[in-house]
C-alpha cells in the first residue's frame, strides 16, 4: 500500500456555488468570525465551539488542520462562496482508514447561509471526491439522532441509514445520545453525468 503521506490528489475544486478546499495559513480570522457568528447553533453538537476566543486560536486550529491535510490523517475543507472569502461553513474527511479506504465526513454551516442547501451540496462534492479521487469503498456520516437538520443533510445526499447506536455517545451539551449512522458505497454512489460541475 502506498503510504498515506504520498498519496497526490487535489487541495481544492468547486462545486455549483462553493470552492471547497484545504485550510491555509491566514484562514483563521474568516474561521473565527464564522464560529462566532454561529456559536448558539453550534454549541449543542459540537465540543469546540467554545474553542474559538480569539482569532489567534481559530488561526492555530486551522494551521494544525493544513499540516494534518499534508499528513493525510485528516483532510478538513473549508466551504468559501465561489469568488469571495467568505466562509460558508466547514467539512471534510474524517476518521480515515486508507486500507479499505473509507472516510467519515462531518459538517456544520455558519448561521447566516443555514437552509440555503450549501451543506448538501458541498457534502455530494465531497462524497464525489471521496469516491473518484481518493478511491473510497465506504463513506459514512454519522449524527446525534436529535439533530434532524444534520440527519436531512445526508438523507438529502443519498446515504442510507444503516442503523441507530443506542446511548452511545454524550453530545456537546453532556445528554447521553443515540447515534445515527448513515453510509454509501462506490456502487450506489449517483455519478456525476457529463459537464456536471462538481469537481
Amino acid at each position: 500500500m502506498i503510504p498515506p503521506i504520498l498519496r497526490d490528489f487535489p487541495t481544492s475544486f468547486y462545486s455549483e456555488r462553493l470552492l471547497i478546499r484545504a485550510p491555509r495559513p491566514g484562514d483563521g480570522a474568516e474561521l473565527y468570525t464564522a464560529v462566532r457568528e454561529s456559536r448558539d447553533e453550534l454549541r449543542p453538537w459540537m465540543v469546540w465551539a467554545d474553542e474559538h476566543e480569539r482569532v489567534e486560536q481559530s488561526e492555530e486550529q486551522v494551521r494544525k488542520a493544513a499540516c494534518a491535510f499534508q499528513e493525510r490523517t485528516e483532510l478538513r475543507l473549508l466551504l468559501f462562496l465561489k469568488g469571495t472569502g467568505v466562509l460558508v461553513g466547514s467539512s471534510g474527511l474524517h476518521e480515515i482508514d486508507w486500507d479499505v479506504p473509507r472516510f467519515e465526513i462531518g459538517y456544520w454551516v455558519r448561521t447566516s447561509f443555514a437552509g440555503q442547501g450549501y451543506i448538501t451540496e458541498a457534502v455530494r462534492a465531497i462524497t464525489g471526491f471521496a469516491f473518484e479521487c481518493l478511491g473510497a469503498r465506504r463513506v459514512a456520516i454519522r449524527c446525534d439522532a436529535r439533530n434532524e437538520r444534520s440527519a436531512r443533510v445526508a438523507e438529502r445526499a443519498g446515504y442510507r441509514l444503516e442503523g441507530t447506536l443506542r446511548n452511545e455517545a454524550r453530545a456537546a451539551d453532556g445528554q447521553l445520545g443515540d447515534t445515527r449512522i448513515y453510509a454509501m458505497l462506490p456502487e450506489e454512489y449517483p455519478r456525476p453525468a457529463d459537464g456536471d460541475d462538481r469537481r
